[in-house]
């Protein structure tokens, strides 16, 4: 590339037109504006949208990514602003990938994120590879996060708008990938702001609402999900306090999360209960009073680390750290105990950590106006 070049908005010294992006499109407002942004730019774009499960049953849902009114809406999109699309059939890889870790997660009293191994197995892998073969320069996607250019290389950042900032879902993005990924998003005031730039672009999904629920859940209802890919998961068992007292009995465990007050069927107490453990083998909900909740120290695995210094150049980490996506950072103090794994202390005490939830790691220093990801874990049992 021509030194003297200045760099284009992507960060690279190439002309926009000999630039090629491939964008994945969930036939939202997000990607569909990020496509025609960038095709407005100039650059050589090619959009491609993923069939992740069966549409059969996905056409008559609203509010879930990838079902079939979306991929109609993305090759309108793609149709209307003059640049090709193509539809990926990933059903089998989504299967493997995400579907089933979810489901024996779920059996095995875990809290999980598909959405965080759907980025981290499916979309920022295959897709990225997917993208590479078709030539692109990099792979451009509507999440609301930033890429920033550091002293090392490539940071991530949360985005501009804390209210629509993904980087919880997105910790696991490697150095490598983020080498080859843009955001062009999350820069974004609010999403006020994308929407003006649908209606710019003259975007057929300029009002489409927003997706609530995780694409292959209906309605958000998990258990019934759960057993329909595992006959014969909700089994009853007894619902017992944590000093042992039998208070009634529940219709399955996969019906249960950690921290859960309402619907457990025990009311009468002088005491609010609320669920404090999953026991699976026992086939055991374990409730008891709110304070039970409170969690200090966290098992961390599968550690993707995206600080400057090796994660074990340390003995403790002084960062911030989320357990929820919900919640904002606390403040903690990270302790490798190998290069995937760690624990966790929170200086201060949170309610209802739950295996299979995330850990995500950001830098306290907020002066830069963007706090920085520095990678984050799975949270586990610790056995």
């Amino acid at each position: 590339m021509p030194e003297d070049m200045p760099l284009n908005s992507l960060g690279l010294r190439k002309a926009p037109s000999d630039t090629r992006v491939v964008v994945a499109m969930s036939g939202g407002v997000d990607s569909s504006v990020v496509a025609a942004m960038l095709k407005d730019e100039g650059y050589d774009v090619i959009g491609v949208t993923l069939q992740l499960y069966d549409h059969g049953a996905a056409l008559a849902k609203k509010g879930a990514c990838c079902a079939g009114i979306d991929i109609h809406d993305a090759r309108r999109v793609a149709e209307e602003m003059g640049f090709p699309h193509y539809v990926l059939d990933y059903e089998n890889i989504f299967q493997d990938a995400v579907i089933d870790e979810f489901a024996d997660s779920y059996l095995g009293g875990a809290t999980p994120v598909p959405c965080i191994r759907c980025n981290e197995r499916v979309k920022f892998k295959d897709l990225l590879e997917t993208a590479k073969d078709l030539d692109a320069d990099v792979m451009a996607t509507g999440h609301y996060i930033q890429r920033k250019d550091g002293p090392t290389g490539p940071e991530l950042h949360c985005a501009t708008d804390a209210n629509r900032d993904q980087s919880y879902f997105l910790f696991s993005t490697t150095p490598e990938q983020l080498d080859f990924l843009r955001f062009p998003l999350g820069h974004l005031p609010s999403k006020d702001a994308t929407r003006e730039l649908a209606s710019k672009y003259g975007l057929v999904v300029a009002n489409k609402p927003d997706s609530q629920d995780i694409c292959f859940v209906p309605d958000g209802n998990y258990a019934a999900v759960i057993e329909k890919l595992r006959p014969g998961s909700a089994e009853p068992g007894e619902i017992v306090h944590a000093d042992g007292r039998v208070l009634g009995e529940h219709k399955g465990v996969i019906h249960y999360t950690i921290g859960q007050r309402r619907g457990l069927g025990i009311g009468g107490l002088d005491t609010p209960l609320y669920v404090v453990k999953l026991d699976v083998e026992k086939k055991q909900v374990v409730v008891g009073p709110k304070e039970m909740l409170a969690t200090r120290t966290i098992p961390v695995r599968e550690i993707n680390w995206l600080g400057d210094e090796p994660l074990m150049s340390r003995k403790e980490w002084t960062l911030a750290v989320k357990v929820r996506s919900t919640r904002p950072p606390r403040e903690a103090i990270l302790r490798p105990l190998s290069e995937t794994t760690a624990e966790v202390e929170l200086l201060t005490p949170e309610e209802g950590v739950s295996p299979g939830q995330a850990c995500v790691f950001y830098d306290p220093d907020h002066s830069d106006g963007a706090s920085r990801i520095f990678g984050g874990g799975w949270i586990w049992r610790g056995y």
